[in-house]
């Protein structure tokens, strides 16, 4: 019924979140509490990724994709919504453009040379992923207006809340719209071929497991956020580093390890369909609903999409190099140590700020 990596997975799952919680209680060193709490964030995330994807094998490619959307992303949504009520606005902003930019540079390029050192040049149908990096592109597009109003001074510039809002509408019906394409396996839907041949779970511990981690999700994240701010502190980290880069990581778990597996088993289409999927809903569904909730959760600062103009063009540049690198249908490891150079060069660009 479950493999011995999935029991493994429950079961640092639940350490970890019993660790956290007395970390927390004991009102244990920051830097602790922070850490334990984010490897357990990402354990809930890989926990999260597998229930839905048992759940969707029940009812094929496209119903996989759209449980992806909808659940796939909990664990940050959690910590976001915490961030919110905890005034970390620029936190929020930059894991959110973390997550983009971690799945379109350092994921797919993590992929890309796992894969062509174990199986040399993949090649893989690039139609599906050129759609979805197309539709990314066109997101991060929309994203980027509220930054060009405030940065051009023009004169929606003193309505910057109000615009960020009316963006979000628009991103989430089109989310909303994009769920019967998904249903039915069109090109934002993610392939279930990675279960094949495996037998599955039975539905109510695949609904248990899920409720489960979803829970421990919401505890963890409040813990994570309330350590956040003192353990950058001690580590000498900004918010902004730490937002764009370890609540990132954190949060995509999911992505990180399934996509890169999916690669070392000579199934790029698959990986690459994932690992774009992801950044397509950090920008179409959950940037846009963050910015939504933050008006409802008590936050001391509406969250807006107003973004430093560096972390402007990274998004950008990271949407359009998503593109380009799926456009031939092939994938070498060189262009993935180059993605995760790039990579490396704009974290460390916000490494003071």
């Amino acid at each position: 019924m479950l493999k011995r990596s999935e029991l493994l997975t429950i079961i640092a799952a639940i350490a970890g979140c019993v660790l956290s919680g007395l970390l927390a209680r004991l009102h244990a060193g920051a830097v602790a509490r922070f850490a334990v709490s984010g490897v357990t964030l990402a354990i809930l995330a890989m926990l999260v990724g597998q229930a839905t994807e048992q759940l969707g094998e029940r009812l094929g490619p496209g119903a996989t994709g759209v449980l992806q959307s909808a659940l796939g992303n909990l664990p940050e949504l959690f910590v976001g919504i915490f961030a919110l009520r905890a005034g970390l606005i620029h936190v929020v902003q930059a894991s959110l453009v973390g997550s983009i930019l971690g799945n379109s540079l350092l994921v797919l390029g993590l992929a890309f040379v796992v894969g062509g050192l174990r199986h040399g040049p993949q090649r893989f149908d690039s139609a599906p992923p050129r759609t979805i990096a197309t539709l990314t592109l066109l997101a991060v597009s929309a994203l980027a207006m509220p930054t060009l109003v405030h940065g051009l001074h023009t004169p929606a510039e003193p309505h910057a809340e109000a615009f960020s809002v009316t963006v979000a509408v628009v991103l989430l019906l089109v989310f909303i719209a994009s769920i019967p394409v998904s249903l039915a396996g069109g090109p934002a839907a993610v392939s279930s071929s990675a279960g094949e041949g495996e037998a599955g779970w039975p539905i109510w511990l695949a609904v248990l497991l899920l409720a489960g981690a979803g829970v421990g999700a919401a505890l963890v994240s409040d813990w994570f956020i309330a350590a956040l701010r003192p353990a950058a502190a001690a580590l000498g980290l900004s918010e902004v580093f730490t937002g764009l880069v370890v609540v990132a990581i954190a949060g995509n778990a999911v992505e990180n390890v399934v996509g890169i597996q999916m690669a070392a088993r000579d199934k790029p289409d698959f990986a690459i369909s994932l690992i774009l999927n992801s950044s397509l809903q950090v920008a179409l569904g959950l940037g846009p609903a963050l910015v939504l909730l933050s008006l409802v959760v008590g936050a001391p600062q509406h969250l807006t999409l107003v973004l430093p103009g560096l972390m402007l063009a990274a998004l950008v540049l990271a949407a359009i190099l998503g593109a380009f690198v799926v456009y031939d249908g092939e994938s070498t490891w060189l262009e993935g140590l180059i993605l995760i150079g790039l990579y490396g060069i704009i974290a460390a660009a916000f490494w003071w700020g």
